[in-house]
């Protein structure tokens, strides 16, 4: 029954995306027909314009799978242990360092090879 519903779905998934795309082609054609209005106007229409775009590109088979993602990131980000200031601070000045002698060690090869071409060729 739900192998119906989604070939169902997935038939209206592309006129679903049809209406998307000619949302995305009014707010462009229409941002650029209506150059001379006020910004402000112009903002508004295209968040209007990409939220309506967006409500329908959410009611797809992919928009679907894609909000789910979304709320399976989230959650996941809740799940994450963030390093306190103390840490955060010593790592940032362990690459500090790291970064500063690499580039003294690079500086200084580079030093050396001047040197010896500028020997070698007089």
């Amino acid at each position: 029954m739900n192998s119906k519903v989604s070939s169902e779905g997935s038939k209206f998934d592309a006129l679903k995306w049809a209406v998307v795309a000619l949302l995305v082609a009014v707010g462009v054609v229409g941002n650029s027909i209506y150059a001379e209005e006020s910004l402000f106007y112009r903002v508004v229409a295209l968040v209007v314009l990409a939220a309506v775009a967006g409500f329908v590109a959410l009611q797809t088979a992919k928009g679907q799978a894609f909000f789910d993602l979304f709320k399976e990131a989230k959650a996941e980000i809740r799940k994450v242990v963030w390093p306190t200031r103390q840490e955060t601070g010593q790592t940032t000045a362990i690459v500090v360092v790291v970064v500063l002698i690499v580039g003294l060690l690079l500086w200084g090869l580079d030093s050396l090879l001047s040197w010896l071409v500028s020997g070698v060729i007089g």
